[in-house]
Order: structure tokens, then sequence, then C-alpha cells
């Protein structure tokens, strides 16, 4: 029993992987699941793709490792963060869609709760802004819109969690409703200083906490998966949302260190040791893990749209049929053109949290085409980025442990396999860059947590002397360039919002 089984359950698709005693990957297996958009700005999953693809993956991946289930010491678990469902306790059915992370049908109410005075109080509780973003809004929306919900939360026959633990409720047929802090810790319902649910917020969203799972550390027993499931009954033993998964896999464990996450949202995190650092530039403050209860805290810079940007090309424009054709397309782009994307197709994040902003294009020309605008969605990666890292460095900068100096960034995730991309990305942060030999981190992170759990895998300074880098990016373009770069960039964002 020296394998474990990571489910990494992500917005536009579910991955199992079979990681063999030394954290190598033995068998992985993939599947994508439709997208529900039943309104401009509204993003929905049916519960049933998430939880079908993620038994689906885990059989694939077994069979693909030749390995019974009885060979599996753990599972871990990560996840799409803040994505909402309510189901019936007693059937397991989702009484609505899930409601995607990436989801603004809140904003009004968002904005009222804004107008009333209240987002200093949930800030201070909960490290996070009044932004629909997160769970706690898109809960009250179910219960406020869904025919009956409201009554029957109330009576105890519904059940709240994000995704990780709705399927952990599904994998221990209903026996375990828990979740880890660092989902507890996105649903704008959670105290990250007392380590409890906020009873204020939920009387203030007008909440019954009966529906809230039970907190766990991300290295904990939550539960184990019925026998019929996948052949034998399986602890989970490791939990984490899929951004504070990928810090765990980057071995981001000392105050400083710094990772950043290009999926389909790109996702900052530095790591601020044992004390939450309040921000001064609208980063939230959040719990990159904590084990043995106790939370280790980060700063974090969410960014909504990176690698989706690819998939607008792909999927949108069609421009390109794959994502590796945006390389080659941004090598041939006119370097006389100087195009802007603002990808705001679904609101700005960090640092702006503008959830009305539409996404925008500046600088076309007449010779504009595929290979400017492909050029021009890869650099919007790197742009954003950026933004999170000046509002990082200066709320960083005020603490005891800061060193004055920008930290070498850890990248992972799908978009980082782009020399092109990574390459830019150094350039306009004017910063070192490195790829570690695994991108998907996420896993790895699900995965060391369940395996140090069960004994299979070191300590985190063991497994933080495994951590390997494939490459390194060194900036290469100058100052004055890079600067007026950025400031172009700044000007376009700026436009975009006074639309």
């Amino acid at each position: 029993m020296s394998h474990i089984l990571a489910i990494d359950q992500g917005t536009t698709s579910t991955r199992a992987i079979v990681f063999d005693g030394d954290l190598k990957v033995a068998a992985s297996a993939q599947q994508e699941f439709p997208q529900h958009f039943p309104r401009s700005g509204w993003v929905e999953h049916d519960p049933e793709d998430l939880w079908s693809t993620t038994l689906d993956t885990c059989r694939d991946a077994l069979k693909k490792a030749g390995l019974e289930a009885r060979e599996i010491a753990a599972i871990g678990i990560t996840n799409q963060r803040e994505t909402t469902v309510v189901w019936d306790k007693s059937t397991g059915k989702a009484v609505h869609n899930a409601i995607v992370w990436q989801d603004r049908r809140t904003s009004d109410y968002c904005r009222q709760m804004r107008d009333a005075g209240h987002e200093a109080m949930v800030t201070q509780t909960t490290g996070l802004l009044l932004d629909p973003y997160f769970s706690g809004t898109k809960l009250r929306w179910i219960l406020e819109n869904v025919n009956g919900a409201r009554a029957r939360a109330e009576v105890g026959d519904l059940l709240f969690g994000t995704v990780d633990s709705f399927l952990i409720w599904k994998l221990t047929g209903g026996a375990s409703h828990v979740t880890d802090a660092t989902n507890a810790a996105r649903t704008l319902l959670y105290d990250i200083h007392k380590g409890s649910w906020s009873a204020e917020i939920c009387e203030l969203f007008d909440i019954p906490m009966a529906m809230l799972p039970e907190v766990k550390d991300c290295a904990a027993e939550f539960g184990e998966t019925q026998p019929d499931l996948l052949g034998a009954a399986l602890p989970v033993l490791g939990v984490a949302g899929d951004q504070q998964a990928a810090t765990v896999g980057q071995a981001c464990f000392e105050p400083g260190m710094l990772k950043s996450t290009y999926g389909t949202g790109c996702f900052a995190l530095l790591n601020t040791g044992a004390k939450p650092v309040a921000s001064e530039n609208r980063l939230l403050t959040t719990i990159a893990y904590q084990l043995d209860g106790v939370p280790t805290y980060a700063l974090e810079g969410s960014i909504f749209v990176a690698g989706a940007v690819v998939q607008w090309l792909r999927d949108g424009l069609k421009i390109i049929k794959d994502a590796s054709e945006t390389q080659g397309l941004a090598d041939q782009a006119d370097k006389g053109q100087s195009v802007i994307l603002v990808p705001a197709f679904t609101g700005l994040g960090a640092p702006y949290w503008d959830a009305e902003c539409r996404g925008a294009i500046y600088g076309l020309t007449r010779n504009t085409g595929a290979a400017e605008l492909a050029k021009a969605a890869l650099e919007s990666v790197g742009f954003q980025t950026r933004d999170l890292l000046e509002a990082m460095t200066a709320d960083w900068a005020g603490t005891d442990q800061a060193d004055g100096g920008r930290s070498v960034l850890r990248v992972d995730g799908g978009m980082t396999a782009s020399d092109w991309t990574m390459q830019f990305l150094s350039d306009i942060i004017g910063a070192q860059v490195d790829r570690p030999e695994v991108l998907e981190t996420t896993a790895v992170g699900a995965a060391w947590l369940a395996g140090m759990k069960a004994g299979v895998y070191p300590d985190q300074a063991g497994f933080a002397k495994s951590w390997a880098r494939d490459r390194r990016f060194e900036p290469k373009m100058d100052e004055v360039e890079r600067d007026e770069r950025y400031a172009a960039w700044k000007k376009a964002v700026a436009a975009t919002m006074s639309v």
C-alpha cells in the first residue's frame, strides 16, 4: 500500500492520478465536462457531472496503473474552490446546478451589503471581500431562488458544501459531511482567526448553520469510501483547495515564498507564516494550509481569466484548434502593433475587484489578425500577474518578515508549458520565474497531504528537499520598455473599468 490516489476536480475537467511511493505519476485519467451559461455572467456545472467524472477517472487511473484499490494507501482531494453545491442529505441529489466560482449573479447583493457598511466586518473576520466570487452569497442565492430550498434548509434537510465536501459525501455514502480549513476559508462564512464558522456572518446572510460541514485540517481523517465504488474502502486523508494544494505542491513552506498557478484563472499566493497579513491593496488574506490544528496564512491575488483566454481564442474566436498553437502565433505577431487585451470576461479580480467590468481590446489596426490577438492574450496573463505582485510587494513590505526584495516566482499549471508566456512573465515582472519538473502541482500537493498522513511520504522538510526545477526564466526586457508596456496596460484597464 505505497500508492496514493489524487483526485483533482477542476473547473473544466476532472483528473485522477495514481502516485507511487516516490511521488511519481504511475497513471492518470482525465475527463472534461460541460459548462453551462444560463445568462450573461452566470456559470454553472451539473453536480452529477462532477461526481460521475470523478468516479470514472478514479476507476480508469487505477486500471491504467494495473492496481487494485486495496493497493492504495489513501486518497487526496483537491478541488475548484468557491463553487457552491446544495444537496438533499437523504438522497444526495442537488437542488440546483453548482454555481461556479466565476459566476457573478450576486453582484447586486454584494453591492447592497457594501453600501450598508458590512464589508469591513466581513473582511476582518474572513480575510475576504464582499464579492460574488465567494461561496456565501451563492449559497444565499440558492436558498432565496430555488423553490422550497430555504424551508428545507431550516428543518435540516439540505446540506451545503464546496466541491470537496460534495465529493466526500458521495464517496462515503453520506457518512461524512466535512471540508478542510482552506476550502472553508473561501466561503465568506469562516472566521480564519478563530478557526470556526462565523455565526454573525451566517445571520447577516440568513444561512442556517446546520447546513455547514465540519472543518478539519488539510491532512486528517475525512472518511472512508464505500467499498463498492472503487473495490475497497479507502481512507480520504488529504484535502485542500486547488490553489492551496499547489502552494503545498510547490513546497512553499517558508514565509516569503511565492507561487502562481496558471489554469482557467491565475492565482498567486505568498506564504505569510503564522500571522495573517491584512492587505492594504485589496488582496485576500487566507489560509495557505493547516496541519496539526495550526493554520499557515497567505496573501492571495486572484485573476479570473488566464488559461480561459486561450480557450476563448479556440472556442469563441476559433482562430486556433489547440492551445499549443498560441506560442507560434505570438512569435509571428507584428512587432509594430501594440494590441492590449483586457480579458475581463467575468469581471476583474484582484486588485481591482470590479464585478461589472467586461473585456476589451485596444490598439486594433487594419492589419491586426490572429497572431496579434494570440500575443495579446498571452501577454494579458503576464500583465495581470504583475498587478498582483505589485500589490503583494506593497503589503509584504510592511511586515517584520519581509526581506525587501521580490521573491523568485514559482509557477505551475498548464500555461507554464509555454516558454514564450513564461519568458514574457519574467520580462514584465522583472524577476526570476522558476518552472518545476512537475507542472500540475495541485495534484502533487493533495497526494503529499494524504500520503504524509498515511505514512507513505516524508514530512514538510523532506518533501521540500525533493522539489526540482525544470527551468529558470530570467528577465531580458530592459527596464524602460518594461515600465512603458506596463503603463500602457494600466491605462487600458482604467479605460475598461470606466465604460
